[in-house]
């Protein structure tokens, strides 16, 4: 492959316009790249969300000992009748893949709702980025505990690991569909595989009825006040939040689901329903089962047990070859695991930093992410040393952020649309949530440690990357109605000249003083064919926008030609490259010089869209059309 061929394989369907991002998400440049059924796109999401029996019975026999069950049980109807609800909003609210962070991104404007959706999107990254290099570094854990390993391969888990990374982004490379068909076929599997791990165990529950017996013993004897056992299984929920993994995925992928819009949110709905019901059941049968079969000891860390409570009953009760399938597709699913946290964040950043400004034009092409992600997976494992222990509480804590901040949005949503009675249903949804975020943070605080770091990462990157791109052009798209049309149709068989102007009381003498000023300046003879431009900053912390050219004759003489943007000097070089594409003729545009510092006027452009409006705009044409026979006309004066 030549150079120039690796570049347009590596940027393929890469788009420098808002309007088509790119990724997974947008219109795929390849035909083949088509929305699927959303049992399918269930199966993307599940290797996250199903992944986790691999490793959330034993968390729980750990944390909660012989209340394990019930402290699942709490879990479950957490899951049942908190998040699963939530989600649904979500769905509903968020139907194009942004999720809850394009929920709340809406209650803040200018630069406080940016930083706020960089904040989300750094716990967001915290949850991807671990969930891959969390779930790869679990399968690795899994491989080491094969009896059938050879002994040469044992205590390499660190390359393991980064083997395991750099397949799943090689899968990547390739395609999205075929991460689609390799998640199918892995939680079919896999559950099919638990199905029979999970049955055997019940059967061995119900036909040693000393067992049961054993179990409630041990529960009144430590517990004997039902209140009190309520309580406790309250108080380790927090540890049990990795059981929650997944529905944030859940909603990141819903552009994939197959149908318009409507069918779209039905697909996820239905999505996020039967992967919660199937998985409840999972993990209620699962924690009965190992807690009273599964000796309290053998869950201790250097258990054989520890992480791993369903692979070791697999081994004990099914014989080794068995339990070697079972850890074959145990791994298979743990490696996999990352492909719905990759699919989410491929998602996710492409729908807001690139669209900010802050993350360079490449990061709407796919490929290229992935490396960059993968890179930064290399580089987690590498810190943690691939434990998966290290790691635990910055994957809860994302999770359990994320949750709560989708909690809060759905319950702001109804408030605004005065449904009281789910106001208060989410409200007391939102508190659990908060409250078991705030428990994980107090116990883990490494967690927030982590996510920190990821969101220093992404300021610092957004930052640069919108000094970088300060002179791009940001207007996507221009329309204009029929009175500015027809200001361009008298001038174009002469000259066109645009007078740009700082709307102030917009009376005639503010307008005669301009042209006189201008006249003056530019030893200018007349001022016919004078269209005055007044541009006002709506939002500049937003970076691409739409233009909407309005016309209008004021004072029955002044011809004035009125946009909304985020920048003037964008708005305006925008703006004469249509016009010149649009007539024919290579527009004049007048300016006065900005008065003061000119460091200060360009910190100013930076921050609210105005200040050093004239080279600016003259350098953003320089930039967006190199040919000095065709740019348009910048005088100054």
């Amino acid at each position: 492959m030549t150079t120039t061929g690796f570049r347009d394989w590596m940027l393929s369907g890469l788009n420098d316009t808002a309007k088509h991002h790119e990724g997974p998400h947008g219109v795929p440049a390849d035909p083949d790249e088509k929305p699927h059924s959303w049992w399918k796109v269930m199966c993307l999401t599940g290797v996250d969300y199903f992944s986790t029996l691999g490793y959330q019975p034993g968390i729980a026999a750990l944390a909660a000992g012989v209340l394990s069950p019930i402290a699942t049980l709490v879990l479950v109807l957490v899951t049942l009748l908190g998040a699963l609800p939530i989600y649904r909003r979500v769905a509903s609210d968020s139907p194009n893949g942004e999720g809850s962070i394009a929920m709340l991104m809406k209650l803040l404007s200018f630069w406080k709702g940016k930083l706020f959706v960089l904040v989300l999107l750094g716990f967001a990254a915290t949850d991807f980025i671990i969930t891959i290099t969390l779930s790869a570094a679990d399968a690795t854990a899994h491989i080491d505990e094969n009896p059938y390993l050879p002994e040469a391969l044992h205590g390499h888990e660190v390359i393991v690991t980064l083997l395991l990374v750099a397949l799943l982004g090689g899968v990547f490379l390739k395609g999205f569909t075929e991460a689609i068909g390799i998640a199918v076929g892995l939680v079919g599997v896999y559950l099919l595989l638990n199905v029979v791990v999970i049955g055997d165990g019940l059967w061995r529950v119900l036909t040693h009825p000393h067992s049961v017996t054993d179990w409630t013993t041990a529960l009144t004897t430590q517990h004997g006040n039902p209140l009190a056992v309520v309580g406790i299984a309250l108080l380790v929920f927090p540890k049990l939040a990795l059981g929650l993994s997944g529905f944030e995925t859940g909603v990141a992928v819903m552009p994939h689901i197959k149908g318009d819009l409507r069918g779209r949110i039905q697909g996820a709905k239905r999505l996020l329903t039967t992967a919660a019901v199937i998985m409840s059941a999972f993990l209620i049968t699962s924690s009965v089962v190992t807690t009273v079969l599964i000796p309290q000891a053998q869950f201790e860390s250097g258990g054989d047990a520890n992480g791993r409570a369903l692979a070791y009953l697999a081994h004990e009760n099914l014989g080794n070859a068995f339990g070697t399938v079972y850890d074959l597709s145990t791994i298979a699913i743990l490696w996999f695991a990352g492909a719905s946290a990759m699919a989410g964040l491929l998602n996710l950043v492409p729908r807001y930093l690139p669209r900010f400004g802050m993350a360079p034009g490449w990061a709407r092409a796919v490929r290229p992410l992935v490396l960059v992600f993968t890179g930064t997976a290399f580089l987690i494992t590498w810190i943690f040393d691939a434990d998966v222990d290290a790691q635990g509480g910055a994957y809860a804590t994302g999770v359990l952020v994320l949750i709560t901040s989708a909690a809060v949005a759905v319950t702001l949503s109804a408030r605004r649309r005065r449904q009281r009675k789910r106001t208060i249903a989410f409200g007391i949804i939102a508190v659990l949530f908060v409250y078991t975020t705030i428990a994980n943070i107090v116990e883990r605080p490494d967690g927030v440690k982590i996510a920190a770091c990821f969101i220093a990462g992404i300021l610092v990157v957004s930052f640069l990357s919108r000094l970088f791109r300060a002179f791009d052009l940001r207007v996507t798209d221009i329309e204009a109605d029929e009175t500015a049309l027809g200001f361009l149709r008298d001038c174009r068989r002469r000259q066109i000249r645009l007078i740009a102007n700082e709307p102030d009381r917009r009376d005639s003498r503010e307008y005669s003083d301009k042209i006189a000023q201008i006249l003056a300046d530019n030893d200018m003879a007349d001022d016919r064919d004078v269209i005055f431009v007044e541009v006002t900053v709506k939002d500049a912390s937003d970076f691409e926008t739409e233009l909407r050219v309005t016309g209008e004759l004021l004072h029955h003489r002044y011809k004035v030609m009125r946009v909304t943007s985020s920048s003037v000097p964008s708005a305006l070089a925008a703006l004469l490259l249509w016009i010149r594409d649009t007539t024919g003729r290579r527009p004049h545009i007048y300016f006065e010089w900005t008065e003061g510092n000119p460091v200060a006027n360009f910190v100013r452009y930076l921050a609210f869209g105005q200040g050093e409006v004239a080279p600016v705009t003259r350098e953003m044409l320089r930039r967006a059309e190199p040919d000095r026979n065709r740019r348009p006309h910048v005088h100054v004066g």
